[in-house]
């Protein structure tokens, strides 16, 4: 890895750096969703739903054609 680091240039360097810097800045702020919380998200969901609170694939076709 170091091999090829060493061939980019400095700016490609600092941008490379720069995107592991942000991935793995990421990881430390991400929260695994709890059983409750999923379970919790589908009710919602489900709600909805049986609300008419949705657009059909075709609907949402039709707009993004607009």
């Amino acid at each position: 890895m170091l091999q090829y680091f060493s061939q980019l240039n400095a700016e490609e360097q600092q941008s490379l750096i720069g995107l592991i810097k942000t991935f793995l800045g990421s990881r430390k702020t991400y929260k695994r969703q709890t059983l409750e919380e999923y379970n919790e998200e589908l009710e919602q969901g489900n709600a909805e739903t049986e609300a008419g609170n949705y657009i059909s694939h075709q609907d949402a076709k039709k707009r993004l054609s607009k």
